[in-house]
């Protein structure tokens, strides 16, 4: 994933705003191409890179009722082990799931500004395969497994106007941000 070329920070829907429970629009190969697309893409990207808040940011999450996703996984101080993982994701649709669902921690950028969100376990498949259209209207079809697939099934439920609050089984695993990294620094 190319840097964006200006640092742009966009800002970020939250909890209670109706765009995150609408199913976003599915774009054309021609909306894809479109400067006003190709823009919104750099942004959410350099948003992700400079507010190193998250690992996925939907379009939805940005005011933009549009079925367009950028994931941008990172090591980090609680995550070292992680590999590098850059995509952009456009009319997403999950075709395969394998095996059975896990609880993993899970964070919404939506959930509050800043380090005031939520944290929780939520049942996720650690392999899935995606259909998907990338940035430049290419389409594909891959199976992603790991962190990538738990991303991948959180920003597809966005797009869908789900949120991982909806997906939580087990209410006594929410925490605070920063009872989450107390958490998960204990287990590094």
């Amino acid at each position: 994933m190319a840097k964006p070329k200006q640092k742009i920070v966009l800002a970020r829907t939250e909890f209670g705003n109706p765009i995150l429970r609408n199913r976003a629009d599915k774009l054309s190969v021609f909306e894809i191409k479109s400067s006003k697309t190709q823009h919104l893409i750099s942004a959410m990207k350099s948003t992700l890179m400079e507010t190193k808040l998250g690992v996925g940011l939907a379009a939805p999450q940005v005011g933009e009722g549009v079925a367009l996703s950028v994931i941008l996984v990172q090591p980090t101080k609680h995550r070292p082990e992680v590999k590098p993982f850059e995509l952009v994701i456009i009319n997403p649709e999950i075709i395969q799931t394998f095996g059975r669902k896990y609880q993993l921690w899970e964070g919404c950028i939506s959930s509050g500004q800043g380090k005031a969100g939520l944290f929780a376990k939520v049942p996720r498949y650690n392999k899935v395969k995606l259909k998907f259209t990338d940035e430049n209207g290419t389409g594909h079809s891959k199976i992603f497994s790991g962190l990538p697939a738990q991303v991948i099934q959180h920003e597809v439920d966005h797009l869908n106007g789900i949120l991982f609050v909806d997906r939580v089984k087990d209410t006594k695993t929410y925490v605070t941000y920063r009872e989450y990294m107390r958490y998960v620094g204990q287990k590094t």
